[in-house]
C-alpha cells in the first residue's frame, strides 16, 4: 500500500470555495478509487489543503489516475484558487494504522521532520520503540517516509478531540522519559500543522 499526500496553497481566502467545488464532484472521482482525508490547516502554513489517495502501488496510481482524468467532472475546476501544488509519495511504517474512515479529530496534526540521508531506518527504529507509552496518550493516525516528492522525511499524523486536549496530552506524554524518540540528533528540520477534515473526508 502507498499514499499519496496532495498539498495545494490556495489563494487567501479560498479554502471554503475549493472545498466546495472539491466535494461537488469528489463522488465522480470516487468511481475509481476512494479518498481517504481532506483537511484544510488551521495552524501552520495557512490557506493549504491536504488530501490524501490509497494505492495499492505505483501502478495503480498511473492507471486510476489516467482513468479519472477522462472523466469529464474531474479534476475540479479550481485551478485560478490555486498558487501551488506538491505531491509526494508515503510508504508506511510497519507499525503505521491504515488509513481507514474514522472519527478521530476533529482536530489532525501533521509532523513532518526533513531526516539525514541514510538515517530512516534509525529513525523509524526508535520511533517504534518509543510508541506504545505514547499511544496511551493519543491514537497514532498513521507514519510514513517519503518515496517520491521532497525525499528524507518522515511523517506522522495525530488526532485531538481539540486543541485544548492535544496541549494538555502532549504535555502528558512528555513526562514519559521514553517520548519523544531518541532520534533528535538525525533530524535537520521540523514542521507541524493542524486541520480540520472537510464535510466528505472519510478522515473525521
Amino acid at each position: 500500500m502507498i499514499y499519496e499526500m496532495r498539498t495545494y496553497t490556495l489563494k487567501s481566502g479560498t479554502v471554503p470555495e475549493f472545498e466546495r467545488r472539491f466535494g461537488e464532484v469528489i463522488p465522480h472521482r470516487e468511481k475509481y478509487s476512494a479518498l481517504a482525508a481532506f483537511w484544510h490547516t488551521e495552524i501552520g502554513p495557512l490557506n493549504q489543503v491536504v488530501h490524501v489517495w490509497p494505492y495499492a502501488d505505483l501502478g495503480e496510481r498511473a492507471r486510476i489516475r489516467a482513468e479519472a482524468l477522462k472523466d469529464p467532472n474531474w479534476p475540479p475546476k479550481t485551478g485560478e484558487l490555486v498558487l501551488t501544488q506538491e505531491a509526494k509519495i508515503l510508504m508506511p511504517a510497519p507499525f503505521s494504522p491504515p488509513l481507514e474512515p474514522r472519527e478521530m479529530g476533529p482536530y489532525y496534526e501533521i509532523r513532518t521532520y526533513d531526516i539525514q540521508p541514510g538515517m530512516m531506518p534509525k529513525v523509524m527504529e526508535a520511533f517504534a520503540a518509543a510508541l506504545p507509552n505514547r499511544l496511551k496518550h493519543s491514537p497514532l493516525v498513521g507514519a510514513f517516509h517519503t518515496e517520491l516528492g521532497t525525499l528524507n522525511q518522515w511523517i506522522h499524523i495525530w488526532a485531538y478531540k481539540s486543541l485544548d486536549e492535544r496541549a494538555r496530552l502532549r504535555a502528558e506524554a512528555l513526562k514519559d522519559p521514553t517520548w519523544p524518540p531518541k532520534s533528535g540528533e538525525y533530524q535537520i528540520r521540523m514542521e507541524s500543522k493542524v486541520l480540520l477534515p472537510a464535510a466528505y473526508s472519510k478522515l473525521r
